[in-house]
């Protein structure tokens, strides 16, 4: 947990649950499982929930015996973290954008819904906060925030809930008397507000395949904000069906989500330019954060990949954030003659002595001319695309910070400047 998160589109990191599991290529390299590995020790934060396990052997120089070579993997258990840290968003006065389960996901499947109804009781109690729910397993959050009527106005999850306040908070206090409020509402600023307006929830991506799995089931599921995190994005993804509603002049629906989760009355084209989002019934998404992949053995992003969400997002009106080019930079390859250069893409980025190791080439391009990358680390290659730096955030949700535009490079040798804080 930290109040001064490190992840640039959040300001804070709360853990009220530790564990995970591995779900899909997007999680080889994930930052959480390398360090809940390290600190898995006896008497550690992670022990029994992570480790070191030899997956593969690497070969020792010029001879033919293998090397060990460790690596961190989840164990699949999940538990909850101590009450203390369940509550600390109570503690927080000053509004905060909150990134949820750092460490673990809401909706593992290990993860009895009690947890469940615990972290979203504190989340109703905390209005002043915005709470980032992201999830690998969007199926589960449906099914959780979408469960049938057990009386006029609850949900069975609406009335979990509600139970978990009374128990975090017995005695009957103006602060619970409106979060049971806040639980149970339907109406404000034109958006029903279960699972409650200072929620966002989201989906990470790294591929198309995933992408067209779990975006329609975040679609399905009741929420505020909806947004998706394409890192580390390992190919092109084309999200524009889960941005627009298309039709033609006589007002048919050409393309839209409806048919990927369910039979929704399908709706008018709305221009994000000219129409209110909390006007379009039909959902679509709020928001979308792309990034490179972090840490060894990082997988470089092509940088068109990047470009082309940058720009589905700008068509479609709906804010978007670069976060980083993760460990490798873009540029361009020459071959001087006696020696190979690399020329970075983006402005104040240096390159570094070649290597065979610290070099790709993009475009399945394998002559030494030609557009590539370079092995960097993530502090060196930036999170500038094309020179500019973004950071749109969605304008929805009690004590969200304003929308962050766009900006070119300025600074030192070009260097960004002005990060969200």
């Amino acid at each position: 947990m930290s109040d001064k998160s490190l992840i640039e589109w959040t300001d804070a990191t709360w853990n009220p649950l530790r564990g995970c599991s591995r779900v899909s290529e997007g999680c080889r390299h994930c930052y959480a499982e390398g360090v809940a590995a390290r600190f898995s020790g006896p008497g550690q934060p992670y022990e029994g929930l992570a480790g070191f396990v030899v997956v593969k052997t690497v070969a020792r120089g010029k001879t033919t015996d293998p090397i060990p070579k460790p690596e961190p993997r989840w164990t699949g258990k999940v538990v909850r973290a101590p009450h203390d840290t369940l509550t600390q968003p109570l503690r927080w006065k000053r509004p905060r954008r909150i990134f949820v389960n750092s460490m673990s996901d809401l909706f593992h499947e290990s993860v009895p819904d009690e947890w469940i109804d615990q972290v979203f009781a504190v989340m109703a109690l905390s209005p002043q906060h915005v709470f980032q729910v992201l999830t690998k397993r969007p199926e589960r959050m449906r099914d959780y925030l979408a469960s049938g009527l057990v009386a006029p106005n609850a949900t069975a999850t609406q009335a979990r809930v509600l139970q978990a306040i009374d128990d975090l908070v017995p005695e009957r206090t103006e602060a619970s008397i409106a979060a049971k409020n806040r639980v149970l509402s339907v109406a404000v600023s034109g958006l029903q507000t279960w699972p409650l307006p200072n929620v966002w929830l989201g989906v990470s991506a790294e591929d198309q395949k995933r992408a067209d799995e779990r975006i329609p089931l975040l679609l399905a599921t009741p929420a505020a904000v909806r947004f998706v995190s394409l890192e580390p994005l390992l190919g092109p993804i084309d999200v524009i069906p889960y941005l627009f509603i298309y039709t033609n002049a006589d007002d048919e629906v050409l393309l839209d989500h409806t048919d990927r989760i369910g039979p929704e009355e399908p709706l008018p084209f709305h221009d994000p330019a000219t129409t209110d989002p909390a006007e379009i019934a039909t959902p679509r998404l709020d928001w979308v954060i792309v990034g490179g992949e972090s840490g060894p053995g990082a997988r470089p992003m092509h940088p068109d990949w990047a470009r082309s969400l940058r720009d589905q997002c700008v068509d479609a009106g709906v804010p978007f954030f670069f976060k980083q080019r993760g460990e490798w930079a873009p540029g361009i390859f020459e071959d001087m003659g006696d020696y190979l250069s690399f020329e970075p893409a983006e402005p104040g980025v240096r390159a570094k002595p070649i290597t065979p190791d610290n070099i790709r080439w993009f475009d399945g391009a394998t002559a030494p001319d030609g557009p590539g990358a370079q092995l960097l680390g993530k502090k060196a290659a930036g999170r500038l695309l094309d020179g500019v730096e973004h950071n749109g955030l969605p304008a929805v949700g009690t004590g969200a910070p304003k929308r962050l535009a766009a900006r070119p490079a300025s600074g030192p040798d070009g260097q960004s400047v002005g990060q969200d804080k």
